[in-house]
């Protein structure tokens, strides 16, 4: 027999994370207004730093809120409010052409890789450790998270940081571009 006893504040807060998590994460896909759904998407990071209370990570909980909720969720804000949202779009103009065949074959590719990797990996639940030593009980956790981060980990934060500038840049770039006029868009 199973001793599955649950409390009632438990079930509650892990309800509330997950509907949390689930109305932001549709209204991110589903709203129409950039800004409206970046705002989902801080309801969705919430939720999930509420989870992460829930199981007494607060440490990741707090990352979760400034540096998600908080930092990058701005970025995104400042990105779209830099490329401005209050002008109209033209649907007929594409800025990249053959950019919708590219993504496809971009998606199956990474599509393919993933179910490539889950085929092939021998993945074992509850694992103490899956890539160095496992982290000490107590309170010398954010001490070797942060060792780890700033030693092990440096070069791939660093990239991670490099790539997501250059990809703001880039948007920037892309969306700030004048295009050629024809005479029906000056008329219009």
């Amino acid at each position: 027999m199973i001793a599955s006893t649950y409390a009632v504040p438990a079930i509650l807060v892990f309800v509330t994370s997950a509907l949390l998590i689930l109305v932001g994460a549709v209204g991110v896909i589903t709203l129409k207004n950039p800004v409206h759904a970046a705002i989902s998407l801080i309801m969705t990071l919430f939720g999930v730093a509420v989870a992460f209370i829930a199981q007494s990570a607060d440490f990741l909980a707090a990352v979760q809120i400034i540096v998600y909720a908080g930092a990058i969720v701005v970025l995104f804000l400042f990105v779209i409010m830099f490329l401005g949202v209050d002008r109209p779009t033209r649907m007929n103009v594409e800025p990249l052409v053959g950019q919708r065949s590219f993504a496809a074959v971009g998606v199956v590719i990474t599509v393919g890789g993933l179910i490539t990797l889950m085929a092939s990996s021998h993945w074992v639940s509850g694992a103490k450790s899956v890539s160095g030593h496992a982290l000490a009980s107590g309170s010398g956790n954010v001490k070797q998270l942060g060792t780890a981060v700033f030693t092990t980990y440096l070069f791939a934060f660093e990239a991670t940081s490099a790539l997501l500038i250059i990809a703001v840049v880039g948007a920037v770039l892309l969306a700030r571009r004048e295009r050629a006029t024809t005479p029906e868009e000056v008329n219009a």
